[in-house]
């Protein structure tokens, strides 16, 4: 069976326990209400109220620990969203550079003497082949 109908299935009986355990208490009040109250029922419906309190009290328990462990990114049996976390703020923080870069190249660019020109020419593998190495052409018939 998988972990979710697993998880859905616990979350069923814990539910089941207190509805359990509220027929205790209504019992055991009821009992006590009536005139010639039973003491030996009243008091084995309030240790049955007890017992079952004990027992969701425990299961909760244990649900509200893995659901915390879940929600702050710890590594947990069969989940993925800390790493898609981390992954999709990897790609937020790329976004950003990007941005960043390229408002900068623009500030840049208008800096510049002659306005907005593009320094695509002296970077390496922008080119044309002639314009991308035409200054190694140049050193080399000096030398």
């Amino acid at each position: 069976m998988t972990a979710p109908m697993e998880r859905i299935q616990l979350l069923d009986t814990i539910e089941k326990d207190i509805i359990m355990c509220l027929q205790s208490a209504g019992t055991a009040l009821l009992e006590l209400s009536k005139e010639k109250s039973s003491q030996k029922q009243a008091e084995s419906q309030t240790l049955l109220f007890l017992k079952t309190l004990g027992q969701v009290e425990s299961k909760l328990t244990d649900q509200i620990n893995y659901l915390t462990q879940v929600s702050t990114g710890q590594p947990h049996e069969g989940s993925g969203y800390a790493s898609q976390k981390v992954l999709q703020m990897a790609w937020h923080r790329l976004e950003h550079i990007r941005c960043r870069v390229n408002e900068l190249e623009r500030l840049k660019n208008s800096h510049l003497p002659g306005g907005s020109r593009s320094t695509a020419r002296n970077v390496p593998g922008t080119g044309t082949g002639q314009q991308q190495y035409a200054h190694l052409n140049t050193n080399q018939q000096s030398a």
